[in-house]
């Protein structure tokens, strides 16, 4: 039996007049396309931690790109994985995103090989943000402890921006010693240029450090704080939360108007592996950022 393979005419009815969306292109959402980018540079800062400036390749998209300060991606190394990475960068620079690695795991050590040419793949961005512009008219305060530096520095830019927003702006920072102190090389910029208060202390002081020694807490001793008038966002360890936010309880500001972050929990940023989730929230999805009064009833959060 010969089998007859039935003929379309071309001329009668249209056949493949579109190309067909295989990839689901049409149905993706933003934050699930990956944009392929390049490291332009790799900066270490100390001997776990270097700040990559990323240009996703194209144009259009790299001009559409933006994100608020707190928001994360998702950084693909082909063949290896994908991590969480806060973005530490201005989200007024359109030509590269700026994201500090600490090299802890299977792919940021991976990523800590690569070179300036490299192409990776970014998602996002994630997450929700602080509320910057809620701030507006008030005190700020903007305390950070180790690598919590790192989502606290694009606040620190938008605050550098938009300066004439906001009264006073302290930053506080905590390292265990002064060799893992972050982004030190622009701390005189940020007090003389954008006349920001700073203040740094470490655990563990070396030969060359005359600076306050012990924990972030003991800075508050050093400055006074009007708590009807002052907003706070602290990034750090969780551990660092209960100690930080109790203080500036004490010190009578709303826990409602303490924003921290739970970046550490990130991982797909979707909210599908569910390994980011706190009970019935997912830090992926609802997160990272909260308002402490919120983290204090979540359960394991901290």
């Amino acid at each position: 039996m010969t089998l007859k393979i039935p003929r379309y005419d071309i001329n009668r009815e249209p056949f493949m007049t579109e190309i067909p969306d295989f990839n689901r292109e049409s149905k993706l959402l933003q934050t699930e396309r990956a944009h392929k980018a390049r490291i332009i540079a790799a900066i270490p800062l100390t001997k776990e931690e270097t700040l990559f400036r990323i240009q996703i390749v194209d144009p259009k998209s790299r001009e559409l790109f933006s994100f608020l300060p707190g928001q994360f991606v998702m950084v693909e190394v082909p063949g290896c994985g994908e991590v969480a990475i806060s973005i530490s960068g201005s989200n007024s620079n359109n030509e590269y995103i700026e994201l500090c690695i600490r090299k802890v795991g299977k792919v940021t050590s991976m990523i800590h090989r690569l070179k300036a040419g490299t192409m990776v793949g970014i998602r996002g961005p994630f997450g929700t943000n602080f509320p910057m512009r809620e701030m507006n008219g008030a005190n700020v305060l903007l305390i950070a402890g180790g690598l919590g530096i790192v989502p606290l520095r694009s606040s620190i830019f938008w605050v550098n921006e938009h300066r004439q927003d906001y009264k006073d702006v302290t930053i506080l920072y905590g390292a265990r010693n002064p060799d893992l102190l972050l982004f030190d090389y622009q701390y005189e910029e940020w007090r003389k240029v954008y006349g920001l208060e700073m203040l740094t202390i470490v655990e563990e002081p070396n030969d060359s450090w005359d600076g306050p020694v012990g924990l972030i807490t003991q800075l508050f001793d050093q400055m006074p704080i009007d708590p009807d008038d002052t907003f706070a966002v602290v990034c750090g360890p969780p551990v660092m939360f209960k100690f930080v936010c109790g203080r500036l309880s004490e010190m009578g500001i709303p826990r409602q108007r303490m924003f921290v972050s739970l970046e550490r929990r990130m991982h797909c940023g979707m909210g599908k592996c569910c390994r980011c989730n706190v009970g019935s929230t997912f830090t992926c999805l609802d997160g990272p950022v909260f308002d402490y009064w919120t983290v204090m009833n979540l359960q394991e959060a901290i």
